[in-house]
């Protein structure tokens, strides 16, 4: 067994788990987390919420030892750790039939990313094998590279900054194995395309694309340094980040999941083109805008397949049709500088937009299956909440997603815990709390009073060509429609007192953000290229004479968020809290106010306190007795009578105490989640056999069939192969084989008990053939001579599938090759296997 890295360390930094401090507030919490801090333990509990702080630097614990340690382990047996709450995910996904889902939560610059790839890395390293799989694996871990050098950005707090949330899906069939899966992207912050805050930075690929091009790439898409291009200018043009290193990295991504050479060099193709757009200037000429240089359109036109003529028209034209009465007539209005710069950056946004939805497709398409199993595991790295010295619409549309986040936790964490104790009839003291839902009705609500969204859309639909005091409007309705204790207007701004804190949010460019408008003459325009790709990636249908309301930006994050809500809810949630310690971005740097307040508006607090005194283990009766029917043969394989009683039964019969546990009207409750290892001491083997007598004859039915207590084990004896075989060798008594899907978790599980009860360390023996006596007095004896029985295991490349035939006295199996150790597969009971192996040959599904 592999060393944890604190299991060398020799002082304690602080209490692992949270629920056992001394004192609960602000004050001790801010203070147990900085001593871990600084101790480089990042990882902290609140029962089964992980706490992470932002280390800002590499730690030593994330390595395949680690991942050892973890898999298989409950929570409480080693120390916090990202992998904990990842192996737990995974394992209740398989053993429950539950889809699984993490929640990862925090400010920009906390680590939510960092954590999400730890999640994914690991899931992909424990769970199953074939090639298949491994490909949508490797489209997993590699859409993150992809994703975040098209979507994430260096920002003032964030170096790698998500400029747009993800909501990653894995699909798994019944074994474990990775079937396939599903990003869904949300709002990518579009508006940093075409401008920047200063000391910020645009999209990563920007910066890759020029630092790593070659000649032959500078020449064809005319590239020079970020300091030529007016959209990268306006911010740092700086190329702090290893750029050459990761442009490497997106190229490998993109050919990994599955992009043709000619689609890798169309997509960098449109990256360069939108830089030449930012390039286009135009003068007044008696309020009309002319293009300043006409040289500027030579690159753009060579590089998105288009005439010079028709860019320039179409950036200082626009077609407008008016109703005279019944009559249609269509204009050619002319633009001013103002509006034809609007139509220049439309167009890069909607470019890179387009762009972006296409690559997300690509990974989808990659990694589509056609399967019906619905158990998920969801992995949400979203935007982090931002405050800003100047706050605008996407801040607000940001911190409202961070907003319905907030709800999701404190609606499962904090009140829907507390009324799932009193609808159970639990006894149950109340914890008070701040429920953020005033804060999102505020921001969403359309009745009895609207709110900003709605105000937003209503002032943006009776918007003309002209934006001009459209931004004021907006202002005005706000302060006549919109009243709440968690809101203030001002002079050109309005005030959200958000759970992170209050934000002031200029109204500058609201309107026009909102509306994200994208005028058919430009749809045109692209619709003309002569280079196929960029075509296909404008399919819109513009002679439809329906006309529909556009759909505003506001309206579709609120859509998003609320089916992003939902999907989550369906699933089985994890919590992760990111904290940022500093805003220096340096290592061993605490800002003791920051982590203070984050402490605060996260509710830690309040999460302590309720689960120090509610209970970390629920399930309802039918699903309790189920999976603990096997501790006692009344129990096993039904209990017949009352459900409650036959909780009660079971508690009896482990000797749990009264105080450690409580019976609700359908759910039985208990405190600590080690009592659910209820018979820790014994081996409790259930197989499956065929009825001889009576209606049912024939009939596969469960029977408890042999109790190992754990030191009276010699040793076990396991292939090389993953094949779910294990023999226990006994003490004075016959051996038995069983198959599990669970073979690490089980050896892993049974060494630490061996140990704790034993004192010795078990021995494990890697042999792939396995020999073992028949016990005396079988039936099966009356046709062997001899009780002696052989199971060899071997390997082939022929098959994809784990195969199992025995002859005479000899049992083969043979394991498909190209499967990691950690991979999981299905197995399917064999009655004839069964009868080879006599009375000891076990489906072991229920192993505790």
């Amino acid at each position: 067994m592999p060393f944890h890295w604190q299991s060398l360390a020799v002082k304690q930094c602080g209490v692992d788990d949270m629920v056992l401090l001394s004192k609960i507030n602000e004050t001790e919490i801010t203070a147990n987390l900085k001593k871990r801090y600084f101790g480089d333990i990042i990882y902290t509990y609140i029962g089964p919420v992980l706490v992470s702080v932002n280390p800002f630097k590499q730690l030593p614990y994330f390595t395949d030892n680690e991942i050892e340690m973890y898999q298989g382990s409950a929570s409480y047996e080693n120390p916090p750790h990202i992998y904990s709450l990842s192996d737990s995910m995974f394992r209740n996904l398989i053993s429950e039939r539950e889809s699984q889902c993490v929640i990862i939560s925090g400010e920009s610059g906390a680590g939510k990313t960092v954590a999400a790839k730890f999640i994914m890395d690991y899931v992909c390293k424990v769970s199953g094998g074939g090639q298949r799989v491994q490909f949508v694996k490797d489209v997993i871990m590699e859409s993150n590279p992809l994703l975040e050098a098209f979507g994430n950005a260096t920002t003032l707090r964030n170096n790698n900054s998500s400029r747009f949330g993800k909501y990653m899906e894995i699909q798994f069939g019944e074994g474990g194995e990775p079937l396939g899966g599903q990003v869904s992207n949300f709002l990518l912050e579009k508006s940093r395309i075409v401008q920047l805050v200063d000391e910020e930075r645009s999209f990563h690929i920007f910066y890759q694309l020029i630092s790593a091009a070659d000649d032959q790439m500078r020449e064809n898409f005319g590239l020079l340094d970020a300091e030529y291009f007016y959209y990268l200018h306006q911010g740092n043009t700086s190329f702090n980040r290893n750029d050459k290193v990761e442009f490497d990295a997106t190229m490998n991504a993109m050919h990994v999941v599955g992009l043709s050479e000619s689609d890798q060099l169309n997509i960098l193709n449109l990256v360069a083109s939108i830089l030449h757009i930012g390039n286009i200037f135009f003068l007044e000429d008696g309020n009309n805008a002319l293009v300043q240089d006409l040289q500027s359109l030579s690159f753009p036109a060579f590089l998105l397949g288009l005439a010079e003529s028709d860019i320039e028209k179409k950036l200082t034209t626009r077609v407008v049709e008016s109703m005279w009465g019944s009559k249609k007539e269509v204009i050619q209005m002319t633009l001013n500088p103002e509006q034809a710069v609007y139509a220049r950056d439309a167009l890069s946004k909607n470019i890179y937009s387009r762009l972006f939805d296409f690559l997300v497709k690509s990974v989808n398409s990659a990694i589509k299956t056609k399967s019906d199993n619905s158990l998920m595991l969801g992995v949400l790295d979203i935007y982090g909440f931002e405050i800003f010295q100047k706050n605008g619409f996407e801040q607000f549309c940001i911190n409202f997603v961070n907003e319905k986040l907030q709800q999701i936790f404190i609606d499962l964490t904090l009140k829907h815990e507390q009324d799932e104790y009193v609808d159970e009839g639990i006894q149950w003291t109340p914890i008070d709390y701040f429920n953020n839902k005033v804060v999102v009705d505020v921001i969403e609500s359309r009745a009895p009073r609207p709110g900003i969204m709605c105000v937003l859309d209503d002032v943006c639909a009776t918007m003309h060509a002209v934006s001009e005091g459209a931004d004021e409007n907006f202002l005005n309705k706000l302060s006549a429609n919109v009243v709440s204790h968690h809101f203030t207007a001002g002079s050109g701004q309005f005030v959200i007192h958000h759970y992170a804190g209050r934000v002031n949010y200029d109204i500058d460019g609201f309107c026009d953000r909102n509306r994200d408008v994208m005028f058919n003459d430009l749809i045109e325009l692209m619709q003309s290229s002569n280079n196929p790709f960029i075509r296909a990636l404008y399919p819109d249908d513009l002679s439809s004479k329906k006309l529909s309301k556009p759909t505003t930006v506001s309206h579709k994050i609120k859509s998003q968020a609320n089916d992003l809500v939902s999907r989550l809810m369906q699933c089985t949630p994890h919590y992760i809290r990111c904290i940022k310690p500093n805003e220096t971005k340096k290592p061993h740097d605490w800002d003791e106010d920051r982590v203070r307040h984050q402490v605060e508006y996260l509710g830690l607090k309040e999460n302590i306190r309720i689960r120090c005194a509610g209970f970390a283990y629920r399930r309802i009766f039918s699903k309790f007795l189920s999976r603990f029917a096997i501790i006692t043969p009344e129990t096993f394989p039904k209990w017949k009578g009352d459900e409650r009683a036959g909780v009660t039964h079971i508690m009896n019969a482990v000797s749990i105490e009264s105080d450690q546990f409580q019976l609700g009207n359908t759910k039985v409750f208990i405190k600590a989640p080690e009592s659910t290892s209820l018979c820790a001491t014994a081996i409790y083997l259930c197989g499956q056999v065929a009825l001889k007598k009576g209606p049912q004859k024939g009939k596969i039915v469960d029977e408890l069939r042999r109790k190992i207590t754990i030191n009276s084990i010699n040793n076990i004896v396991v292939s090389t192969f993953q094949d779910g075989f294990l023999m226990i060798c006994i003490e004075e008594d016959h051996s038995c084989i069983f198959q599990t899907l669970f073979k690490t978790e089980f050896l892993t599980h049974l060494s630490k008990k061996f140990k704790e009860i034993t004192s010795r360390k078990l021995n494990i023996e890697f042999n792939n053939t396995f020999h073992f006596t028949v016990p005396k007095g079988n039936f099966i004896m009356a046709r062997l001579d001899q009780g002696q029985r052989i199971v060899n295991f071997s390997s082939t490349i022929n098959t994809g599938i784990l195969t199992v035939q025995p002859t005479g006295k000899n049992l083969t199996v043979v394991v498909p090759a190209g499967l990691s150790k950690e991979s999981r597969r299905q197995f399917t009971f064999n009655i004839d296997i069964q009868s080879f192996l006599c009375k000891d040959y076990f489906v072991a599904s229920n192993i505790i």
